[in-house]
């Protein structure tokens, strides 16, 4: 025992033990406790601060305009947006004029009425278009769909000539191939299922890109070639859905998307180098990539004439004097003409062949108006005298378009605040993400808008309504291939009503929309083909 007024040590105040007592460092095992409980009381309060931060920043974000009061924090609503429904999506076009979502770092504004649309298609300085993150790694950041101002008008000037009449006519005979090859494909799919309905949707995807193949390099590539395109095709669309990991993990959608890119432009550089030989030997334009690449040789013929000081005729000069592209730049832009088509294109196809199949008296015009212009001559091929007399075929392709829009969104960055309302301006750094649907069903435009009418095109007011009309968008960055698109699905379809019998087995799913980043019907279209005798 210690004696009188002597101190006394605690073990649990200096951790000293007396030596050989076999007791523990308490005091170590202590200071490891406490030091332990302040690294969790720092974490957890960190971790409370970035939530209020979170929830703050998206509460200032939001200001007066539609959307959650909190959002789940840093995520949102990304469970949500993996597999997005259509009815949600209304729901949220439907709540105000501009509503809006936090998904991870992106504050995302949606502008739901054709006059906010419009104002975001029509405002360069404040906007352009961004996809989604992943974008850039798999159509590549040098792609001329990044560029913005002069740069993009320039570049796009240049391509404005692969989609005059004259180079879309000379494309027909390339697509009518694909048609007649698929045709006899659709039929023969259907008679091996013994006459049972097959969901037609994915068949109608590699149709579609055995058309833009076939347009847009020609024969340069396989059969083969393309079936892998339009099988690898999915992962691209999966990888560039609006809501995704923002980078490339192995095993990924972002992962099978860039890989399958990657094959898309080694294919299509390979095709490029093969187009320049051929048209520098004198050959004929078949597709897009020949145009462009004899538009080159031609700016260039006529730039070594001018160094040479030999004169040129005025109406000898290019209308577009271009520089000389790389196979990789052809590659890349070529590339984005068959981002721009694939989907929108397979989607207004699925729900052509249904909603014709559903209503035969259309289809019965159509086939009247098909045999007309061909002078019954029903295995006549196409040119475009007889498209630009298509006027039922068009107002049912445009009928399609309106009614079930391929494209609901169009995702764009905000370069600097963007004041869209007196009281509302969108931060810049934000998304803001103009619809097409609302605008495409206005019954002040559109009478009884969610009923298919192609007389509303021709006997109607539809074709005045050119403001609502924002199926391809408007100003600077509207589709460049919309009169390619219509005049493809006229033929698609105008041809198929003379070769083809198709019947619809209808599902409780065959009205629901399905959104695949663009739309289709749930139940992924069933049919049974047969041949028309």
């Amino acid at each position: 025992m210690a004696a009188p007024g002597s101190s006394f040590t605690s073990p649990v105040a200096d951790a000293l033990y007396a030596p050989g007592s076999g007791v523990k460092n308490v005091d170590g095992v202590l200071r490891q406790l406490v030091n332990g409980a302040s690294v969790w009381t720092v974490a957890l309060t960190l971790f409370l601060m970035l939530v209020v931060y979170d929830q703050t920043m998206y509460i200032y974000r939001k200001g007066s305009i539609a959307g959650p009061r909190l959002k789940i924090p840093f995520m949102g609503p990304f469970l949500e947006s993996v597999n997005p429904k259509f009815e949600a999506y209304k729901a949220k076009w439907d709540s105000g004029e501009l509503s809006c979502v936090s998904v991870f770092h992106k504050f995302v504004v949606i502008a739901s009425t054709r006059d906010m649309a419009r104002k975001v298609f029509n405002s360069p300085m404040f906007v352009k278009p961004c996809v989604v993150d992943v974008a850039q790694k798999l159509l590549r950041p040098t792609n001329w769909v990044f560029l913005d101002g002069k740069l993009h008008v320039d570049f796009r000037k240049g391509l404005n000539t692969l989609f005059t009449r004259r180079a879309l006519e000379l494309y027909l005979p390339g697509q009518e191939e694909v048609y007649d090859r698929y045709f006899a494909k659709f039929v023969q799919d259907s008679e091996n299922a013994g006459g049972k309905p097959l969901p037609f949707m994915s068949s109608f995807r590699e149709l579609n890109c055995a058309i833009s193949c076939r347009t847009f390099v020609g024969h340069y590539t396989t059969d083969e070639a393309v079936r892998k395109i339009a099988d690898d095709y999915y992962l691209i669309t999966a990888a560039l859905e609006l809501v995704n990991f923002p980078i490339i993990i192995p095993f990924t959608k972002t992962w099978y998307g860039k890989k399958a890119a990657d094959m898309v432009l080694e294919e299509f550089s390979r095709c490029a180098a093969k187009s320049k030989v051929r048209m520098a030997a004198g050959g004929h334009v078949t597709c897009s990539m020949d145009g462009w690449v004899k538009a080159m040789l031609e700016s260039q013929e006529y730039r070594e004439k001018v160094a040479k000081g030999i004169p040129v005729e005025e109406a000898d000069k290019p209308a577009i004097l271009l520089r000389e592209f790389t196979d990789a730049e052809i590659s890349q832009t070529i590339f984005t003409f068959l981002f721009a088509s694939q989907d929108a294109s397979s989607s207004a196809t699925t729900w052509l062949f249904q909603l014709l199949a559903d209503r035969p008296d259309v289809l019965a015009k159509v086939r009247e108006e098909q045999l007309h212009v061909r002078d019954g001559e029903k295995d006549r091929r196409v040119d475009m005298d007889m498209l630009d007399k298509m006027v039922y075929t068009r107002a049912v392709v445009k009928e399609t378009l309106r009614y079930r829009p391929p494209v609901l969104m169009v995702p764009y960055m905000v370069k600097k605040d963007f004041a869209l309302t007196a009281s509302y301006t969108v931060p810049k750094g934000s998304m803001v993400v103009p619809t097409t649907y609302p605008a495409l069903h206005d019954p002040e435009a559109y009478p009884d808008p969610d009923t298919f009418n192609p007389d509303r095109w021709i006997t109607g007011t539809a074709e005045q309504q050119v403001k609502n009309w924002l199926v391809f968008g408007t100003g600077p960055h509207y589709c460049l291939g919309q009169t390619y698109a219509q005049l493809n699905l006229m033929a698609l379809i105008g041809k198929a009503s003379l070769q083809l019998n198709w019947a619809h087995h209808a599902t409780a799913e065959s009205e629901t929309i399905k959104v695949f980043a663009t739309i289709f019907p749930q139940d992924d279209c069933p049919l049974v083909f047969t041949k028309q005798e």
